[in-house]
């Protein structure tokens, strides 16, 4: 599995990319910007693209096999306008490709690069609490549940409860160096 920007999951087949993240972004029921139409898609994508890396507003960051050119999943993150050291997270993976393991290896990785290569404090996630998997997935990759707000979203025609998970840097680096720790033991 591998994440990296939009463009480079790309790989030369162009129409191929929005069709695949139509696909995907189908099965998000979180997702609140969710591109409509096949040109909605290449514009969100292309807005993507201009956008500086780790600069305020959402990014999209593509999941794919490795040595696949075809989209699985992709990651977003949301630096914040007011600190940019907060990151908020969100995944969302097609359903062909979930329960493989795929989001925890996804956003594992994320966690250390915001963590590790950007510096970032604290990463939030927000979670659907209908979505169990969603909500197993969060703590199983070490995000502590902050709170269940009911009814905080006007969300595809309804209010919808809204389960916020957080890490601290310092958390994340702990839990990195018992996981190292533990794998040395079992050597």
């Amino acid at each position: 599995m591998r994440i990296a920007g939009i463009i480079k999951c790309d790989c030369g087949t162009k129409l191929r990319l929005p069709a695949a993240y139509d696909a995907i972004t189908r099965h998000n029921t979180m997702r609140i910007c969710k591109p409509q139409s096949q040109e909605e898609i290449r514009s969100f994508i292309n807005s993507n693209l201009a956008r500086e890396f780790n600069t305020p507003g959402w990014y999209q960051i593509a999941i794919a096999q490795r040595g696949d050119v075809g989209l699985i999943g992709d990651c977003g993150i949301h630096v914040l306008e007011t600190d940019i050291r907060i990151a908020e997270i969100g995944i969302t993976i097609a359903p062909e490709y979930q329960s493989m393991g795929y989001a925890t290896e996804a956003l594992i990785s994320l966690l250390d690069l915001l963590f590790v290569g950007l510096g970032k404090h604290r990463v939030t996630a927000s979670v659907d609490p209908r979505n169990q998997p969603s909500m197993a997935l969060m703590q199983r990759i070490g995000m502590r549940k902050e709170g269940h707000f009911v009814q905080s979203l006007w969300f595809k025609d309804s209010w919808a409860d809204d389960v916020v998970f957080a890490l601290l840097d310092s958390e994340w680096r702990s839990k990195q160096s018992t996981d190292l720790n533990s794998k040395t033991l079992d050597k």
